[in-house]
C-alpha cells in the first residue's frame, strides 16, 4: 500500500510532461501585426497544416492565368508575386493550398495556375499586364535607411473598392524602324490631395500633389499613371489600408510600396526614394508612405497604380476630378 501511494507523485508528474510534449508538438507558427491606432494586438489565423481538398472543379479565376511556376525568394510575399505575375492574391493561395495570413518560404515553388483536375475558365476581365522584363525579379536587401519588411498577410476588413494595378514607369525605347509613340501633352494639375472620391465602396484621395505627365493605357507593360514631382516630395495613401509590400525586389519599380484597400483592391506607388512604411503596418488615407524619387525611372516621379481582383484599371476613375 505505501509503495503505491510513493508512486502516485511520480506517476503523476509523468503524465504533466507527456502533455506538455504533446501541446508542443501540435504548435503552429502565426504572426502577430502591427494593430490600427487604439487597437489592441492580435494574432494572424495560424497556418493551416492541412493538405488541401482535391476539387473537381475550381472557382473561375479572376485573372487571366499565367500558368508556369514561380521559385520564392527572400524578401517575397504572397501579394508581391501575385502583383508581378498579374494575378489575384486569393487565387494564387488557391492554387497553392496557403492558408492565411498566407505564410510563405524561400526556395518554395508556387503554381500559377490552377491544379490540372480543378482548372476552369478564366472569368472575363481586362487584360493583365505584361512582364517588363523577361527574368523573374531579385528580391535584395533593403538598404538600413529604409523600413524592414516583416511578414504581411493581415486581411483588411471593411468597404470593397476599386482595384489596384502594378506601379512602375520605364523609360520607352523606340524600336528599330519604328517611329516612336508619340507623347501625351502634360495634363492640368490634379485636384488638392485634400479631396477626395468615393468609387467602389472606397475613399480615395490624390497620392501626391504634381501634374500627371503620363495617363493609363491598359496596353502598356506596366499600366498605370505617372506624376511629377520634386525629388522627396511627399508621396501618401491614396486610401486607408494594411501595407502588404514594401521593398526593392521588383525590377523596374524601384523602391515600391503596395496598400491592400480590401480583398479586391489595392493600390500601388513605385520610383520612391524613400519608403516610410513596412509590411503589415496600418495606414490612413492621405498618411506619407514615401518620398518621392526616380528609382527605377529616369525622372522624379510617382508611378501609381490601382488593381481590382488583380486587374489593373485607370486610377483616374477613383481619384476626384480634376
Amino acid at each position: 500500500m505505501l509503495m503505491t501511494m510513493n508512486r502516485m507523485p511520480h506517476l503523476f508528474f509523468v503524465s504533466l510532461a507527456t502533455l506538455a510534449l504533446a501541446g508542443c508538438g501540435t504548435m503552429r507558427s502565426s504572426v502577430v501585426f502591427e494593430p490600427a491606432a487604439g487597437q489592441a494586438p492580435t494574432k494572424a489565423p495560424a497556418v493551416s497544416t492541412k493538405a488541401p481538398v482535391a476539387s473537381t472543379v475550381a472557382p473561375p479565376a479572376r485573372t487571366p492565368i499565367p500558368g508556369g511556376t514561380y521559385v520564392v525568394a527572400h524578401g517575397d510575399t504572397l501579394y508581391s508575386i501575385a502583383f508581378r505575375s498579374g494575378v489575384d492574391f486569393r487565387d494564387l493561395a488557391q492554387w497553392n493550398g496557403v492558408a492565411a495570413p498566407f505564410t510563405i518560404w524561400p526556395g518554395q515553388t508556387l503554381k500559377l495556375s490552377p491544379p490540372a483536375a480543378a482548372a476552369a475558365p478564366a472569368a472575363p476581365s481586362s487584360p493583365p499586364p505584361a512582364t517588363a522584363v523577361a527574368s523573374a525579379p531579385v528580391f535584395q536587401t533593403i538598404p538600413p535607411a529604409t523600413a524592414t519588411p516583416v511578414p504581411a498577410t493581415t486581411p483588411v476588413a471593411g468597404a470593397v473598392g476599386a482595384g489596384t494595378v502594378q506601379s512602375a514607369t520605364v523609360a520607352a525605347v523606340p524600336v528599330a524602324g519604328e517611329a516612336a509613340p508619340p507623347s501625351l501633352p502634360p495634363a492640368a494639375p490634379p485636384a488638392a490631395v485634400g479631396a477626395s472620391h468615393s468609387a467602389g465602396g472606397i475613399t480615395w484621395r490624390w497620392p501626391a500633389s504634381g501634374s500627371v505627365i503620363k495617363r493609363f493605357k491598359a496596353s502598356d507593360a506596366i499600366p498605370g499613371i505617372e506624376i511629377a514631382g520634386n525629388s522627396g516630395e511627399p508621396v501618401r495613401a491614396a486610401a486607408g489600408g494594411v501595407v502588404v509590400y514594401s521593398g526593392n525586389g521588383l525590377v523596374g519599380y524601384g523602391e515600391l510600396v503596395i496598400i491592400k484597400h480590401s480583398d479586391s483592391y489595392l493600390s500601388a506607388y513605385g520610383h520612391n526614394r524613400k519608403r516610410l512604411v513596412k509590411e503589415g503596418q496600418h495606414v490612413s488615407a492621405g498618411q506619407q508612405i514615401a518620398e518621392m524619387g526616380s528609382t527605377g525611372a529616369s525622372r522624379n516621379e510617382l508611378q501609381f497604380q490601382i488593381r481590382k481582383d488583380g486587374n489593373p484599371v485607370d486610377p483616374l476613375r477613383y481619384l476626384p476630378a480634376q
